[in-house]
């Protein structure tokens, strides 16, 4: 989920929590605010919980997922408490970033939060934004952990993520696509889902996409997957979240507003964006006034 913010650059708890109902409505299998693309850099401790403890507050029956990882365990499991107490179910930690430790130390880390919360938890690999990966031993060990639930898989490095998903068939483990573009290779490797920046747009094209390849119709998968392609790439012209945020202004759902460093995107870059949203919008209507016209 996008964090919305007014002109004061606070929090819009109002637009946040009617973006929650819009995406629970639209099917998803879970939210998560405060991740990456809920700018949660730019977050206090405090915003963070009060994120999450509005996103609970607006859902009726969907997983409320809170991002709580940092480069600092302390700061990650001070983190993840507040928001196990705020009433979340499970949570999305990113690896440590910056400081770069260690295989042993990712270990360490994890299983620090781990032993500590009582909540299943996603261990989220992002080389470009850490500066390490997150190897597959080091992942399969973490596995075997009770509170250790998933991999968000973000490195761009299929074999790799076929090979985690192989090594932990036996384990009550998912993993997940960080990124829009290798979901369906994603799921035809073995992962079960993803964790989608495109999906605050097209959360229903999303989540056909996933149901189809998860219930082996890789052909309807591929073709949601074809229609979807060109967001993909528009969605990652800078980076992540100024063209989402760019792409909920246009579609109504919230304003394009971002805390610095980051910024708006740039307006050469609007007007591709503009075409390829109303390009699925065309797509949807008409598929709508087909299924109408077979009733």
């Amino acid at each position: 989920m996008c964090t919305p913010f007014d002109d004061a650059e606070r929090i819009d708890f109002e637009t946040l929590q009617t973006d929650a109902q819009r995406l629970e409505a639209a099917g998803v299998d879970g939210l998560v605010p405060v991740g990456s693309t809920g700018e949660s850099a730019t977050l206090t401790h405090d915003e963070h919980v009060q994120v999450v403890e509005a996103v609970i507050e607006a859902v009726d029956d969907v997983p409320v997922i809170a991002g709580t990882g940092s480069n600092n365990t302390r700061e990650a499991l001070e983190l993840s408490e507040r928001a196990a107490d705020a009433g979340a179910d499970g949570l999305l930690l990113i690896s440590p970033y910056y400081n770069k430790p260690e295989q042993r130390g990712l270990l360490e880390h994890y299983r620090t939060v781990a032993d500590a919360v009582d909540l299943p938890q996603i261990v989220y690999n992002v080389p470009s934004r850490t500066g390490r990966n997150i190897e597959p031993d080091t992942v399969v060990e973490l596995a075997s952990h009770d509170n250790i639930a998933g991999f968000k898989a973000a490195s761009g490095d299929l074999g790799q993520i076929g090979e985690i998903a192989e090594r932990t068939a036996d384990e009550a483990f998912a993993v997940l696509s960080g990124d829009d573009a290798l979901t369906l290779p994603t799921i035809s490797v073995g992962g079960t889902g993803t964790i989608s920046v495109a999906a605050n747009i097209e959360p229903e094209r999303t989540c056909a996409m996933v149901g189809a390849a998860l219930d082996g119709d890789y052909a309807r998968a591929r073709a949601i997957h074809h229609e979807l392609g060109p967001l993909f790439r528009e969605l990652f012209v800078e980076t992540n979240p100024i063209p989402v945020k760019e792409a909920m202004r246009i579609r109504g759902y919230g304003p394009a507003r971002m805390r610095s460093p980051l910024t708006r995107l740039a307006a050469e870059h609007r007007a591709d964006l503009e075409a390829v949203l109303a390009d699925l919008e065309r797509e949807t209507t008409g598929l709508a006034d087909a299924a109408e016209g077979d009733r």
